[in-house]
């Protein structure tokens, strides 16, 4: 199994990107072979909504000339796409925003003059995300609109995990968020394997 996790932090050292230590050694330990694109990494540009995807459906096809072709085809790549992202005002951050925005439009070629596939369709996606507040007021927001999204296009959302941080005086990583975040990880395998 292929797994793409696309790191929505800014920070390499970061609670996003010690959650996803565990969790990517739990996932190899089971078989899995990951990748991570770092997105702040790489350029992408926000969608002007130009429609040029819109013209040949058996290809991504943007006029934008950035790094997303190459996670265009990552993605097509992969059996999960993890977007592991700490959540800022109530929603990811700005890249993988932009990312989301240019998939949304590239992958379903649902916006030009006839309705045409989505290419992803049947891809699984899951979340793992961090945040200040509770979870369930801290990335509710984000989950529900990657719901739809992935409703939308035709993608098969297979879970969430999130963890809070209780401050800049507070070590994030524990062993519970460890342990927990480890149990994610076995419950997506099963949940590929089904």
């Amino acid at each position: 199994m292929k797994i793409l996790i696309l790191m929505g932090s800014p920070r390499k050292q970061g609670n996003t990107a010690a959650l996803l230590g565990p969790f990517r050694e739990e996932l190899e330990r089971l078989g899995a072979e990951t990748e991570t694109i770092w997105l702040y990494d790489r350029e992408i540009l926000p969608c002007v909504a130009c429609r040029t995807c819109q013209r040949d459906w058996t290809v991504f096809g943007c006029a934008r000339r950035d790094d997303v072709q190459g996670i265009f085809d990552r993605v097509l790549g992969s059996d999960l796409i993890v977007l592991a992202s700490p959540i800022y005002s109530w929603y990811c951050t700005p890249p993988m925003k932009a990312l989301l925005d240019r998939l949304v439009y590239g992958m379903n070629k649902y916006y030009g003059e006839k309705r045409g596939p989505s290419l992803w369709a049947g891809k699984a996606v899951a979340l793992l995300l961090t945040c200040g507040y509770r979870p369930e007021q801290g990335c509710d927001l984000f989950e529900e609109g990657m719901r739809r999204y992935c409703r939308h296009s035709q993608l098969r959302y297979i879970g969430s995990h999130a963890e809070r941080h209780l401050g800049y005086d507070v070590p994030f990583l524990d062993a519970d968020k460890e342990s927990r975040t480890r149990a994610f990880a076995r419950q997506l395998r099963e949940t590929m394997r089904a």
